[in-house]
């Protein structure tokens, strides 16, 4: 192979791929969120099931409703990207606690990965807090119009 066909093939695998990572930001919100939307559905199917598992781990069932908003509307807030900054911010802390309660035995093996697990799906959720939602979210068509709108008046 030539060395100047090198730089060609080069360029167009950097096009492909920056043509296609708008929606590597969204396929991620809607992996990382679905397991929160599926969580909070299946809470309101199965309530009082959930209520006394809650119970028995001494968390009040009254917190249930909140729970589930949280997972439902927090999950639903990533995948458009609304918001997206503070729902993740508060989906990582609602992981961490939830792990802490939850998953606490650590001298049993499976406790201690289903609390890794948390504390990694934690960690994909403030790296939205950092990164923010990305080109195909409602706070990326919001910042636009803004600009445009501060545009406008100057």
């Amino acid at each position: 192979m030539s060395t100047s066909a090198t730089p060609s093939v080069r360029n167009r695998a950097s096009i492909d791929i920056t043509s296609v990572s708008r929606f590597f930001g969204l396929g991620g919100r809607i992996l990382l969120a679905s397991l929160f939307l599926l969580s909070g559905l299946t809470k309101m199917s199965a309530y009082g099931a959930t209520a006394g598992y809650m119970t028995a781990m001494g968390v009040s069932p009254a917190l249930l409703p909140l729970v589930i908003a949280t997972e439902v509307l927090g999950s639903l807030a990533v995948i458009v990207g609304w918001n997206t900054r503070i729902a993740a911010f508060l989906l990582a802390g609602f992981t961490l606690i939830a792990g802490v309660i939850f998953h606490n035995n650590l001298g049993d093996q499976i406790q201690t990965i289903m609390l890794l697990k948390d504390v990694s799906i934690a960690g994909a959720f403030l790296l939205l807090v950092a990164n923010g939602a990305g080109p195909l979210s409602l706070d990326h068509r919001r910042a636009r119009s803004a600009a445009a709108r501060v545009r406008g008046k100057s």
